[in-house]
């Protein structure tokens, strides 16, 4: 890198439970800012997904070597200096803590998206997931631990608008992009 270039890079975890809209968030937001995105569901075991789609929600057994391979993802982009988006439910701060391991304090900006359970629902019913069981939500809700350092948006706008209001709401100094 040439001297005086600026290095322009930040990494978020768009957090919640199923159906609150990481993947189409994460998706619009990674294109706003010219990062990579990821979906954490691409990266669960085959058995973790076979789980899932019988309906019987995950224990933290299931989920630390998945939440530890997202955990390579979010260092190898820290290491590079690669701006990135990952879409991972996150809900317990034992995971969120495993996720940020071996990087920075504040390498990673978690983003909790919030929604009302009846527009949960809703969205769980009209979408066709390879094997996201929209029975699981209520395991989902029981399980989320609110964060007590993310940004907190409910996504109940347009992708856009909720893409420039989690913006509006990165601290400043938090954005290296």
């Amino acid at each position: 890198m040439s001297v005086g270039k600026r290095v322009c890079w930040m990494i978020v975890v768009l957090m919640g439970v199923s159906g609150s809209g990481k993947t189409t968030i994460g998706t619009l937001l990674a294109e706003r800012v010219g990062a990579v995105f990821a979906d954490g569901d691409d990266y669960h075991p085959l058995a973790n997904k076979e789980k899932m789609a019988a309906g019987h929600p995950l224990d933290d057994r299931d989920r630390q070597p998945w939440l530890e391979v997202l955990n390579g993802l979010l260092r190898d982009w820290f290491a590079e200096g690669k701006s990135g988006v990952l879409a991972c439910s996150a809900l317990k701060a034992s995971y969120r803590a495993t996720l940020q391991a071996g990087m920075a304090k504040g390498a990673v900006t978690f983003v909790l998206l919030e929604a009302s359970k009846e527009m949960l629902s809703a969205r769980l019913a009209e979408r066709k997931h390879e094997y996201m069981n929209p029975g699981l939500l209520d395991s989902q809700l029981a399980t989320l631990e609110m964060p007590s350092e993310a940004v907190r948006v409910v996504n109940d706008r347009s992708p856009d608008e909720v893409v420039s209001q989690i913006l509006a709401q990165i601290p400043s100094s938090d954005r290296r992009f």
